[in-house]
Protein backbone atom coordinates (compact mmCIF):
# COMPACT_ATOMS: atom_id res chain seq x y z
CA UNK A 1 0.00 0.00 0.00
CA UNK A 2 1.48 3.40 -0.45
CA UNK A 3 -0.36 6.87 0.05
CA UNK A 4 -0.62 9.39 -2.67
CA UNK A 5 0.85 12.20 -2.88
CA UNK A 6 -2.03 15.13 -2.94
CA UNK A 7 0.28 17.97 -3.63
CA UNK A 8 1.41 16.61 -6.93
CA UNK A 9 -1.31 14.38 -7.56
CA UNK A 10 -2.83 15.04 -11.16
CA UNK A 11 -6.74 14.91 -10.19
CA UNK A 12 -6.68 16.99 -6.54
CA UNK A 13 -8.97 18.96 -8.01
CA UNK A 14 -11.09 16.63 -8.85
CA UNK A 15 -10.85 14.93 -5.67
CA UNK A 16 -11.30 18.30 -3.71
CA UNK A 17 -14.40 18.88 -5.67
CA UNK A 18 -16.41 15.55 -5.53
CA UNK A 19 -15.14 15.21 -1.95
CA UNK A 20 -16.84 18.12 -0.72
CA UNK A 21 -20.35 16.46 -1.91
CA UNK A 22 -23.07 15.33 0.47
CA UNK A 23 -23.28 12.42 -2.19
CA UNK A 24 -20.10 11.64 -3.99
CA UNK A 25 -20.65 8.13 -5.89
CA UNK A 26 -21.93 7.57 -9.36
CA UNK A 27 -22.85 4.09 -10.47
CA UNK A 28 -23.10 2.94 -14.50
CA UNK A 29 -25.49 -0.35 -16.30
CA UNK A 30 -25.11 -1.62 -18.88
CA UNK A 31 -25.12 -5.31 -20.60
CA UNK A 32 -22.00 -7.17 -21.31
CA UNK A 33 -22.77 -10.18 -23.71
CA UNK A 34 -21.72 -13.81 -22.20
CA UNK A 35 -22.46 -15.23 -25.19
CA UNK A 36 -18.97 -17.35 -25.54
CA UNK A 37 -18.48 -17.36 -21.65
CA UNK A 38 -21.70 -18.85 -20.33
CA UNK A 39 -21.63 -22.52 -22.11
CA UNK A 40 -17.44 -22.29 -21.24
CA UNK A 41 -18.27 -22.64 -17.40
CA UNK A 42 -21.35 -24.95 -18.15
CA UNK A 43 -19.03 -27.18 -20.31
CA UNK A 44 -16.14 -27.42 -17.57
CA UNK A 45 -17.96 -27.36 -14.61
CA UNK A 46 -17.25 -24.09 -13.00
CA UNK A 47 -19.45 -22.07 -10.84
CA UNK A 48 -20.70 -19.37 -12.74
CA UNK A 49 -20.61 -16.84 -9.49
CA UNK A 50 -17.33 -17.80 -8.78
CA UNK A 51 -16.21 -17.04 -12.32
CA UNK A 52 -18.18 -13.82 -12.38
CA UNK A 53 -16.62 -12.31 -8.85
CA UNK A 54 -13.11 -14.01 -10.43
CA UNK A 55 -13.13 -11.85 -13.17
CA UNK A 56 -14.49 -8.92 -11.79
CA UNK A 57 -12.19 -8.46 -9.45
CA UNK A 58 -9.05 -9.38 -12.03
CA UNK A 59 -10.39 -6.61 -14.02
CA UNK A 60 -10.58 -4.07 -11.04
CA UNK A 61 -7.29 -5.03 -9.57
CA UNK A 62 -5.44 -3.96 -13.22
CA UNK A 63 -6.88 -0.66 -12.91
CA UNK A 64 -5.59 1.35 -10.50
CA UNK A 65 -8.53 3.94 -9.90
CA UNK A 66 -10.47 0.60 -8.33
CA UNK A 67 -7.28 0.33 -6.07
CA UNK A 68 -7.56 3.89 -4.76
CA UNK A 69 -9.26 4.26 -1.19
CA UNK A 70 -9.82 7.65 1.32
CA UNK A 71 -9.03 7.21 4.56
CA UNK A 72 -9.61 10.43 7.14
CA UNK A 73 -8.81 12.88 4.61
CA UNK A 74 -5.80 10.72 3.18
CA UNK A 75 -5.63 8.53 -0.48
CA UNK A 76 -4.64 5.15 -0.66
CA UNK A 77 -3.30 2.93 -3.43
CA UNK A 78 -3.73 -0.68 -2.04
CA UNK A 79 -1.35 -3.40 -3.95
CA UNK A 80 -4.30 -5.52 -4.20
CA UNK A 81 -8.14 -5.76 -3.33
CA UNK A 82 -9.49 -8.63 -2.43
CA UNK A 83 -13.81 -9.31 -3.23
CA UNK A 84 -16.58 -9.79 -0.98
CA UNK A 85 -19.90 -10.94 -2.50
CA UNK A 86 -23.36 -11.96 -0.88
CA UNK A 87 -24.12 -15.64 -0.93
CA UNK A 88 -27.29 -16.92 -0.90
CA UNK A 89 -28.36 -18.98 2.47
CA UNK A 90 -31.15 -20.82 4.06
CA UNK A 91 -34.57 -19.26 4.17
CA UNK A 92 -33.70 -16.60 1.73
CA UNK A 93 -31.32 -14.65 3.59
CA UNK A 94 -27.87 -13.76 2.43
CA UNK A 95 -24.34 -13.75 3.87
CA UNK A 96 -21.16 -12.30 3.06
CA UNK A 97 -18.49 -13.93 1.65
CA UNK A 98 -14.64 -12.53 1.38
CA UNK A 99 -12.55 -14.50 -0.78
CA UNK A 100 -8.46 -13.99 -0.97
CA UNK A 101 -8.17 -12.44 -4.70
CA UNK A 102 -4.71 -14.53 -6.47
CA UNK A 103 -4.47 -14.02 -10.32
CA UNK A 104 -4.73 -17.86 -10.86
CA UNK A 105 -7.96 -18.86 -11.41
CA UNK A 106 -7.39 -22.22 -9.97
CA UNK A 107 -6.10 -21.62 -6.72
CA UNK A 108 -9.07 -18.75 -6.53
CA UNK A 109 -11.98 -21.22 -7.10
CA UNK A 110 -10.62 -23.73 -4.93
CA UNK A 111 -10.72 -21.41 -2.28
CA UNK A 112 -13.73 -19.53 -2.95
CA UNK A 113 -15.34 -22.82 -2.97
CA UNK A 114 -14.27 -23.78 0.57
CA UNK A 115 -15.58 -19.67 1.50
CA UNK A 116 -19.22 -20.59 -0.10
CA UNK A 117 -19.16 -24.11 1.99
CA UNK A 118 -18.38 -22.38 5.11
CA UNK A 119 -20.83 -19.13 5.62
CA UNK A 120 -24.06 -21.23 4.04
CA UNK A 121 -23.50 -23.07 7.50
CA UNK A 122 -22.42 -20.07 9.09
CA UNK A 123 -23.79 -16.93 8.02
CA UNK A 124 -22.17 -13.71 8.40
CA UNK A 125 -23.05 -10.31 8.15
CA UNK A 126 -19.44 -8.78 8.66
CA UNK A 127 -16.42 -8.93 6.68
CA UNK A 128 -13.71 -10.86 7.52
CA UNK A 129 -11.17 -7.72 7.39
CA UNK A 130 -12.17 -4.19 9.03
CA UNK A 131 -9.78 -2.67 6.47
CA UNK A 132 -10.60 -0.93 2.70
CA UNK A 133 -8.85 -3.14 0.55
CA UNK A 134 -12.28 -4.76 -0.82
CA UNK A 135 -14.73 -5.19 -3.62
CA UNK A 136 -18.05 -5.27 -2.53
CA UNK A 137 -20.43 -7.33 -4.95
CA UNK A 138 -23.86 -9.20 -4.95
CA UNK A 139 -25.55 -11.14 -7.67
CA UNK A 140 -29.13 -10.71 -8.33
CA UNK A 141 -30.25 -13.48 -10.45
CA UNK A 142 -33.84 -13.27 -11.04
CA UNK A 143 -33.95 -9.51 -12.30
CA UNK A 144 -32.40 -8.15 -15.55
CA UNK A 145 -32.09 -4.75 -14.05
CA UNK A 146 -31.27 -1.91 -16.05
CA UNK A 147 -30.20 0.56 -12.74
CA UNK A 148 -28.94 -0.19 -9.43
CA UNK A 149 -28.11 1.61 -6.17
CA UNK A 150 -25.94 0.03 -3.34
CA UNK A 151 -26.43 1.11 0.32
CA UNK A 152 -23.47 2.96 1.51
CA UNK A 153 -22.11 4.57 4.75
CA UNK A 154 -21.20 8.11 3.73
CA UNK A 155 -19.94 8.87 7.30
CA UNK A 156 -16.94 7.58 7.49
CA UNK A 157 -16.11 7.85 4.00
CA UNK A 158 -16.36 4.74 1.82
CA UNK A 159 -14.83 4.46 -1.02
CA UNK A 160 -15.19 0.80 -2.02
CA UNK A 161 -16.29 -0.08 -5.53
CA UNK A 162 -19.43 -1.69 -5.44
CA UNK A 163 -20.80 -4.32 -7.95
CA UNK A 164 -23.65 -6.33 -9.59
CA UNK A 165 -24.78 -8.56 -12.10
CA UNK A 166 -28.34 -9.93 -12.97
CA UNK A 167 -30.63 -12.26 -15.01
CA UNK A 168 -28.73 -13.33 -18.29
CA UNK A 169 -31.33 -12.22 -21.13
CA UNK A 170 -31.02 -13.19 -24.88
CA UNK A 171 -30.69 -10.44 -27.67
CA UNK A 172 -30.86 -11.85 -30.91
CA UNK A 173 -28.78 -14.79 -31.14
CA UNK A 174 -26.25 -12.91 -27.87
CA UNK A 175 -26.95 -13.51 -24.07
CA UNK A 176 -26.20 -10.96 -22.11
CA UNK A 177 -25.95 -9.73 -19.15
CA UNK A 178 -26.75 -6.60 -17.41
CA UNK A 179 -23.85 -5.26 -14.72
CA UNK A 180 -23.99 -2.54 -12.54
CA UNK A 181 -20.74 -0.31 -10.73
CA UNK A 182 -20.84 2.15 -8.48
CA UNK A 183 -17.67 4.37 -7.30
CA UNK A 184 -16.40 7.25 -4.99
CA UNK A 185 -16.45 10.20 -7.71
CA UNK A 186 -13.39 11.65 -6.17
CA UNK A 187 -11.26 8.52 -7.27
CA UNK A 188 -12.56 7.22 -10.44
CA UNK A 189 -14.04 8.92 -13.45
CA UNK A 190 -15.97 7.68 -16.25
CA UNK A 191 -13.29 6.54 -18.52
CA UNK A 192 -11.97 4.38 -15.87
CA UNK A 193 -15.73 2.75 -15.54
CA UNK A 194 -15.36 2.54 -19.41
CA UNK A 195 -12.10 1.26 -18.97
CA UNK A 196 -13.35 -1.25 -16.40
CA UNK A 197 -16.10 -2.57 -18.57
CA UNK A 198 -13.79 -2.92 -21.93
CA UNK A 199 -11.73 -5.14 -19.59
CA UNK A 200 -14.48 -7.28 -18.60
CA UNK A 201 -16.06 -7.76 -22.01
CA UNK A 202 -12.52 -8.92 -23.27
CA UNK A 203 -12.17 -11.59 -20.64
CA UNK A 204 -15.69 -12.82 -21.05
CA UNK A 205 -14.93 -13.16 -24.96
CA UNK A 206 -11.67 -15.65 -23.73
CA UNK A 207 -12.89 -17.85 -20.68
CA UNK A 208 -10.59 -20.65 -22.08
CA UNK A 209 -7.68 -17.71 -21.48
CA UNK A 210 -8.78 -16.19 -18.51
CA UNK A 211 -10.33 -18.97 -17.04
CA UNK A 212 -7.88 -21.73 -18.08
Amino acid sequence: MRQINLETWPRREHFKVFSGLDYPHFGLCANVDITVFRPFVKEHDISITVAIVYILARAANGIPEFRYRIRTGAVVEHEVVHPSTTILTGEDLFSFCTFCYSEDFLSFASEAEKRITHVKEHLSMKDDTAHDELLFMTGIPWVSFTGFIHPINLDPVDSVPRFSWGRFFEDGNSLKMPMNVQVHHALVDGIHVGRFYQTVQDFLNEPDHVLG
